[in-house]
């Protein structure tokens, strides 16, 4: 709490000195143009611009400022707009008026009976209108600045949840690569002719890879144990394959039962290796893998083959990208041309409690498709209330006889109300929450009717 009145008091100097530079800009702007070269006319402007500047623009800024306090930008979205529209319009339209009449009635002398008639009353208009785009523009500004400052942490958490999607998918792709299921169907079609009992065991071994596939697709970390264990019937399944064109080294038992690794990614460094390596008897694949200094390493010799399809290496970048982003610990990676040695953190939890949360995509996109309406409604906003002012004083100037000016006032006017109505999904008719209290009706007479069937 005394952190946020802080900087709300920081905001406000800010918008002070802010303030005191308009103020002074703006005086002696209108010095020069309306030649008040008199201490006594120089005074008036300047007490003008201030009473301009402070009134109207400090005066905003403080509301503003209040409003972010009571109302948080992101998560009462609606009650901070509709607060900052109502606080907004009420100050303004006083504060112009309360200036107006200091200016027009003390200072310049008119008549307090002609204060609402003539060209004052358009006066009053033009500053009104005027001043609530400028307000507008300041409410915007100040959401876009609450929602990227709580985007920067939603958005870390979607990359995330992006990256570990991305790495699951190209492990369950690479784990259901055509070709590795190619082979193994002819392997197992060629081992049934040949010698039943051994096609029996390698389907055994097949079923169990895809079942482990399944189980673990989910999961963000799982146990070393088990992660070994799939390992070696991986390897074996790739011995039945290859014979003794594949050798491979694979500790029984681990250090720590309690140690974790990335699921799956012991998989497609295997199937790298064979992927990237000649596979024969006289040229065999050795793999070892064993635990050293918290690394889990997965090392074998190199035998490149002449022609490969290109690699994308996107599956060992994306094992890299979740291990960085639940562990300040990297993978390794080696390669001397002569042994490919890649070093996987072992872990027991992971270190970002932020990929923890449970996070909901869909809310996340909706969010980020409203801030873009929103976004819009902002500048819609902004361009009515500073197009307006300047219509009206062009149809007043030139051709005072016809106010054509209420055709844009009332027709653009509809416009944003509509444009503010979608931002807030008609909620203020319908209801909140009423597209998803419509979709849950729609889907629970969708049950009930499968349910008759």
């Amino acid at each position: 709490m005394r952190s946020s009145n802080t900087s709300f008091i920081n905001k406000i100097k800010k918008d002070v000195i802010v303030c005191t530079k308009l103020t002074v800009v703006l005086g002696i702007v209108f010095i020069v143009i309306n030649q008040q070269f008199t201490v006594k006319g120089m005074a008036y402007v300047f007490f003008i611009s201030a009473m301009y500047s402070f009134v109207l623009g400090l005066g905003n800024g403080v509301i503003n400022e209040y409003l972010t306090t009571k109302w948080d930008w992101v998560k009462e979205t609606n009650k901070r707009v509709w607060a900052g529209i109502i606080a907004t319009f009420l100050y303004t339209v006083s504060a112009v008026l309360v200036i107006h009449y200091i200016q027009y009635i003390l200072l310049f002398g008119y008549d307090i009976n002609d204060f609402f008639k003539g060209l004052l009353i358009w006066t009053h208009l033009f500053a009104i209108i005027f001043s609530l785009g400028v307000a507008a523009f300041f409410h915007a500004k100040s959401f876009m600045v609450n929602w990227k400052a709580a985007m920067t942490q939603e958005t870390t958490k979607q990359e995330i949840v992006a990256k570990t999607e991305t790495a699951k998918f190209e492990s369950l792709k690479s784990q259901i690569d055509p070709h590795f299921l190619f082979n193994s169907l002819n392997v197992l079609t060629s081992l049934i002719g040949e010698n039943p009992a051994q096609a029996e065991k390698f389907t055994t071994k097949l079923s169990k890879i895809y079942r482990y596939v399944l189980e673990q697709r989910n999961k963000d970390l799982t146990t070393l144990t088990e992660e070994l264990k799939f390992a070696k019937t991986y390897m074996e399944l790739l011995g039945m394959r290859f014979e003794d064109a594949v050798k491979f080294n694979i500790p029984d038992a681990v250090s720590n039962p309690d140690l974790k690794i990335v699921p799956l990614s012991l998989q497609l460094l295997l199937e790298n290796a064979v992927k990237h390596n000649v596979v024969s008897s006289s040229k065999p694949l050795t793999i070892h893998i064993y635990e050293k200094d918290d690394y889990l390493i997965v090392e074998n010799n190199i035998n490149p083959k002449e022609a490969i399809g290109k690699s994308t290496k996107v599956g060992l970048q994306n094992i890299a990208d979740r291990y960085g982003l639940i562990t300040q610990k990297g993978v390794k990676v080696e390669n001397n041309n002569k042994t490919f040695k890649v070093s996987l953190p072992l872990l027991f939890k992971m270190e970002n409690s932020m990929y923890q949360d449970n996070l909901e995509n869909s809310k996340y996109v909706k969010a980020v498709e409203r801030v873009e309406k929103l976004k819009e409604f902002y500048q819609n906003l902004a361009s009515y209330c500073l197009v307006i002012p300047f219509l009206i004083f062009i149809n007043l100037r030139f051709s005072p006889g016809f106010h054509w000016f209420w055709f844009p006032i009332f027709g653009w006017g509809i416009g944003l109300t509509f444009h503010f109505l979608e931002v807030n999904n008609y909620n203020i008719f319908l209801g909140s929450n009423w597209e998803e209290r419509k979709i849950k009706e729609m889907m629970d007479k969708e049950n009930q009717t499968k349910n008759y069937r």
